[in-house]
Parts: C-alpha cells; structure tokens; sequence
C-alpha cells in the first residue's frame, strides 16, 4: 500500500503541473472573464484509478425546470468506487463525470423554476456529473442549505442521511425499544443510521467495522462488534431472539446471516453490495463469490417465520422510480432534525479534485470514518501520502 499511495501521489502532483500550466494553477474558481469551460473529475474509461483525471469540459447552462450550481463541494460515497469499475447494473457509457451529490451556490435559474433564487445556498442530488465546478440539475433534486451548516457538511447529508432514514423510517417502520444492526457503523450511512436511532428512545444499535474505527464511533453504537469477528454469535450472545432490523450494504454471506438474526417480524434491508468490490479494477471471481454465497430466499420460509426481505436504491427511486416529491418531504424532516440539533454530518477529510485518486483510495480501503468530501477549491497537497488510519507521512 505504501507503493500504490506513492504512485497516487507522484499522479497527483503531475496532475497538478499540468492543470496547471493550462489554468493558472491551484484548485480555485476560473476567472470570470474566461470562456465558458469549468474543472471536472472526468472517468475515460471503467477500471482503475487512472481512468479518473480533471479536464475542461463545456460548462453546463440550465435548462427548463433545472437550477445552474456553482459547485463548492461534492460527496463521495461507495457507490461512486462501484461505478468508476463499472461493478454496477446497466453502467452508463463513458466518459462521464461521476458523483450524484453536491453543494454550493445557485448561478442560474431555468424557466419555469420558482422557490429559489439567484445567490442561495443549496445541496443537490445529480444523475452523475457533480464532481465538476458547475452543476445543472432539476429544481426537484435541490434543497436550501440551514444557515449553520457548512458547504461540507451539505455534501455529506443528502445520500447517508435520505438512505439512512428512508430505511428505518419508511421500510422497517423503527419504533421505540427496537433493535439494529448495521454493517460499515463508521461510515457515511453507518453513522447516519446511530443518529437517527437516537431520535428515537430505547433503540438498540449493533455495529460491525474496523477495529481502528472503534475508538472514535463508540458512543455512537450500543455494541459494535469488529468487521471480522463472528457477529451473529456476538449479537445471539447479547440478544438471544436476535434484532427487529438489519441493515446490510455488505451482501454475499451476510444476506443468510442478516435473515438468521432477525426476530419474528423483522426486517432485513439490502442497500449494497461492497463485498463485490476486492481489487481496484471490477473482479468477476468477487461478483461470482458474492453472488454464490448471497442464502437463496425461500418465500414460504419468510411466511413461516415472519420476516420481511426488502431492498432499497436511493439513486434508483430518485432518477428511475420519479419519486422526488417524496423524497423533498424526508429531506425537509431532516433538516427539522439538524436545526434541532438532533443530527449532524460526520466528515471524514476533504480533499481537492485533482486527490480523487488518493480520496477513493481512502474509502476502498475503508479507512474513512464518516463521509469523504470533494472540496472544488481546496489546492491539492501531492506530496502527502494519507493513511488508512488517516495519519499522514510526507514524502
């Protein structure tokens, strides 16, 4: 790993010099004067880390019912790995600019658009293309950013926290005194998940990650468990009918393992599937594997046992399934919930789009803790190799 963070490095800094020379250098906003072009991360090809690169692309402008964005920052989420290997179902063609979520400020309204004006403060869902200065993206995927939440913060609450609450909420149906498990506690959703539980009273929430995450999310979680251990004896041993909810982005053996868990009534969500992702290029022998051990599901077995099997895309009810008016009013709940202070984005580090290699690095080692974030003008730091612990060691 010390050789492949080396390598990254020496990409970035050559990536830096040659964005250089073409703009004037640094990671900052184009001069308003220049033509119409903007900084995008933008992925040649699916596969490794060097399909990505930042370039110039034509800068969007907003058409009827769509919001022009200046970009401030971007989130970056397991999702965004999966599509850059084309681990994905129907992948769309390349290239492409990747990322489905940001924030900033609005440029540009489209006719037809109302409740917004030039100058607010936004954070948007995008059909891909956010990894980029500007954005365009219709009204309906746009939301107003509280006045005390920081541009960072926007980036990293819309995906985590909309899934995290669409999940317990409106599938499971969580109530006071249930019982969660949810894989990857430290992550972007993981964590989401510990908040929202603490809304509600006598939720219990077991967690599996890393060890070297414990530490820093353990009072988040009422048992965490490592990512590696037996959980399903370790949660029996605290909870011996099991758990009402479980919450699986893992999928492969875990799917049996979630389903073996859950007490009558239960729930188990799927929400992705990261034990597919091994190596930095799509694996078919991680596909067959995963998809091999995944416990076929028995209808009649769910019947006499009383659990429910559910699934559930964000991405897909947003862009595929026309569900935006629903997902507007979860947005508009968890806003309530940050002004109350009961919720907050958890960032992990911020990093400049031309660090995009050593950012996805970070998160397919699963080294973050909370979610990664994209900072449109943040200047690169090349010579900076980070760690899976995050600890920094320079060159």
């Amino acid at each position: 790993m010390a050789k492949e963070g080396a390598e990254q490095a020496e990409e970035t800094e050559q990536m830096i010099e040659k964005e250089g020379g073409q703009e004037g250098g640094g990671g900052g906003l184009r001069a308003a004067g220049d033509a119409k072009e903007m900084r995008a991360v933008l992925l040649s090809a699916f596969g490794g880390l060097n399909k990505l690169r930042v370039a110039k692309k034509v800068m969007p402008e907003p058409q009827e019912g769509e919001l022009k964005i200046r970009v401030k920052a971007c989130g970056l989420n397991f999702i965004d790995l999966m599509v850059r290997q084309g681990n994905i179902d129907s992948p769309p063609k390349t290239p492409l600019v990747p990322g489905f979520e940001c924030s900033g400020i609005i440029e540009a309204l489209g006719d037809s658009v109302a409740g917004f004006e030039i100058g607010d403060r936004v954070m948007a869902f995008v059909n891909y293309n956010a990894w980029a200065e500007v954005v365009c993206t219709p009204v309906e995927f746009v939301y107003k950013i509280p006045d005390d939440m920081s541009f960072s913060e926007a980036a990293a609450f819309p995906m985590n926290f909309v899934t995290a609450y669409m999940m317990l909420f409106e599938v499971a149906n969580l109530r006071e005194g249930m019982s969660v498990l949810v894989h990857s506690a430290g992550g972007g959703v993981g964590q989401a998940v510990a908040q929202l539980c603490a809304t509600i009273p006598g939720v219990t929430v077991f967690g599996t990650a890393s060890s070297f995450k414990h530490e820093a999310i353990k009072d988040s979680i009422t048992h965490l468990f490592d990512r590696n251990a037996d959980y399903v004896q370790e949660v029996k041993r605290i909870s011996a009918e099991g758990v009402d909810i479980v919450l699986d982005c893992l999928c492969g053996e875990n799917t049996g393992k979630g389903l073996s868990l859950l007490k009558p009534l239960g729930t188990y969500i799927l929400y992705g599937s990261s034990n597919m992702v091994t190596g930095e290029t799509k694996s078919f022998f991680s596909f067959a594997k995963s998809w091999w051990q995944v416990e076929k599901v028995n209808p009649i077995k769910l019947y006499e046992e009383n659990k429910v099997i559910a699934g559930f895309s964000l991405l897909n009810l947003l862009f595929k399934q026309g569900r935006g008016g629903l997902i507007k009013g979860i947005m508009d709940k968890l806003i309530t919930l940050y002004n109350e202070k009961k919720i907050k984005p958890l960032v992990d580090s911020l990093w400049a789009l031309e660090e995009v290699k050593e950012a996805m690095q970070r998160i397919h080692d699963r080294g973050n803790i909370g979610k990664l974030i994209l900072d449109v003008e943040k200047a690169p730091t090349p010579l900076v190799n980070k760690g899976h612990d995050g600890s920094t060691e320079t060159k």
